[in-house]
């Protein structure tokens, strides 16, 4: 692989855990506006056992995918790669330390964070879509009075 490639790699590799990173930042908004939204609506409502239990449970999944969201953007202070190697070094260790550079480590390195961020959002997703079919039986049971 040459040295363009590499670089290719390891920029694309970056790219897509900054684009991960907004995807997440969306979907925690999405579901702070939705728990809103259901709060505002249910606290004017009569509701039944049932339709607390069920929305309840859709408040729930949507805490933990919030939950998963917020982990997958979580700094990692604790590594000694990227900012927070750098702020431990001198100017002359910094060029050091690019000149002996792995170029192929940090896109295996990259991948794989950005392979955990994904993989952290796609659950959240999952937990926020399982919310939205829990809601709308809760809405069902609310407004057809059943059960």
């Amino acid at each position: 692989m040459s040295t363009d490639e590499l670089l290719a790699a390891h920029a694309e590799v970056k790219a897509e855990i900054a684009r991960t990173d907004s995807k997440t930042g969306l979907l925690l908004a999405f579901v702070g506006v939705v728990m809103a939204g259901i709060w505002s609506t249910a606290k004017d409502l009569t509701l039944t056992l049932p339709a607390y239990l069920v929305g309840g449970a859709s408040l729930a999944l949507l805490l933990v995918a919030a939950g998963l969201a917020l982990q997958a953007v979580r700094p990692n202070l604790g590594g000694r790669r990227g900012f927070v190697l750098w702020a431990t070094l001198t100017p002359q260790q910094i060029v050091a330390t690019t000149e002996t550079r792995d170029i192929a480590a940090d896109v295996v390195l990259f991948s794989r964070i950005a392979l955990a961020k994904f993989t952290l959002l796609r659950r959240a997703v999952d937990l926020v879509l399982a919310a939205g079919a829990l809601l709308l039986v809760a809405a069902l049971i609310v407004l057809g009075g059943a059960l």
